[in-house]
């Protein structure tokens, strides 16, 4: 496939290369896919399934893989076989419960299919899991939902084999693959406790959604020691200011997060769907939707950081009073990168199919990009996410000069 080339510098990046929308003829429903950059003439970023779902958003997420791609870009690092690419992202707009959700997710991966067969690497997002990915995939003809990374592989065979070796590893019966970004999460809420120099046994945490991202940050954070006091699912807000049994939660959770209320104990009380928000709690982990957290509702918030595990939970508006307030905003595109960087370090040969090797590195790639950040920061006199901002600014032309921009 022939890509196309600009003159624009990487580090003002031009609108995303490509942004298309398609309408399912059976149902009326709309897809949408955007390609905001290429490195090495392949890009990364997730597929997500939610009602409303719009081209807007998709652009938002995009723009974000990139930069979160080029957070994990090391220049000093020889070693790395792991060379971050462009970024993209696919979004269809359509309840992932509805009886034609499968239908949608089929035809729309059917007609986007030469994209992910050339350019768009893609996987499981907010909706979706990863073996639905793949089995709607296979039935859309695609060989794998990644293929277009393939030709960058010195080894396709053996780094295809060592991706689905990790994704058969389980840990406590649930899959690695399903834990590597709480952990990344998690770590990066350490990180920034561990700077503020707060002890973790007094730090306690409200959490929104307990999907894949969501309940595997309760756990990590569980048990690092901190109290878990809140979770919210589509039901409401469970709390408990004594703390929360994560684990009885995590294992009364239906396929997307929703937790059976039988398995609440009689100390645990139920509140409307906002109360997570205005608990009484030092971290705050928005891990459901995009757009939580508004001008409006932040005023609810009393923690001293909220930890984006989402993709945009915080409107820019909110954060701008978060930041009046004294409240600390880590920024998705650091916070929630880990998974996405998993699948690379594994496919590309960085780690291995290991959990203790996976979480090892995990651990030390997001609690260095955090303190980078916080340093960044605390120096510039600038919230996190402008220092993120920064850091990818410095990345970018270095990359570009590399690996091209869009070849």
């Amino acid at each position: 496939m022939t890509t196309p080339t600009t003159t624009a510098s990487p580090t003002t990046p031009p609108a995303p290369l490509i942004s298309l929308t398609w309408t399912d003829h059976v149902t009326g429903r709309q897809g949408h896919l955007v390609v905001d950059r290429l490195v090495r003439g392949v890009s990364s970023g997730g597929l997500r399934m939610r009602e409303g779902c719009t081209l807007d958003e998709v652009a938002g997420l995009a723009r974000g893989m990139t930069m979160k791609e080029a957070l994990h870009f090391d220049a000093d690092d020889a070693q790395a076989r792991y060379i971050p690419l462009g970024g993209a992202k696919g979004g269809i707009d359509c309840d992932p419960r509805a009886p034609e959700a499968y239908g949608v997710l089929v035809r729309y991966l059917r007609a986007v299919r030469p994209y992910i067969e050339n350019i768009w690497t893609t996987g499981e997002d907010l909706g979706l899991t990863q073996d639905l990915v793949d089995r709607a995939a296979a039935e859309a003809g695609l060989i794998s939902s990644i293929q277009a990374v393939y030709p960058l592989l010195d080894d396709e065979t053996a780094a295809r084999q060592r991706l689905a070796d990790a994704f058969a590893v389980e840990v406590d019966g649930i899959g690695l693959d399903e834990l590597v970004g709480g952990c990344g999460v998690a770590e990066s809420a350490l990180a920034a406790l561990d700077r503020a120099g707060m002890a973790y046994p007094r730090a306690r945490v409200c959490v929104q959604g307990l999907g894949t991202m969501g309940g595997a940050t309760a756990r990590f954070l569980a048990r690092a020691g901190l109290k878990v006091v809140a979770v919210a699912d589509i039901k409401g807000t469970i709390a408990n200011q004594a703390g929360l049994d994560v684990e009885a939660l995590l294992a009364a959770r239906d396929a997307y997060g929703t937790v059976d209320r039988g398995a609440l104990r009689d100390e645990d009380r139920e509140l409307p769907a906002d109360a997570w928000l205005a608990q009484e709690a030092e971290v705050l982990v928005p891990a459901a939707v995009s757009y939580a957290i508004d001008a409006t509702n932040q005023a609810l918030i009393t923690a001293r950081w909220v930890v984006e595990a989402a993709n945009m939970p915080v409107l820019p508006e909110a954060e701008a009073l978060l930041a009046g307030r004294g409240i600390t905003v880590l920024p998705d595109v650091v916070v929630n990168s880990g998974t996405n960087a998993w699948w690379w370090w594994t496919l590309f040969g960085d780690i291995g199919a290991d959990a203790e090797e996976a979480f090892g590195h995990t651990r030390r790639s997001m609690r260095a990009l955090i303190d980078r950040m916080l340093a960044r920061a605390e120096a510039d006199g600038s919230t996190p996410r402008a220092a993120a901002h920064a850091l990818v600014a410095e990345r970018l032309p270095v990359m570009a000069e590399r690996f091209g921009w869009y070849r």
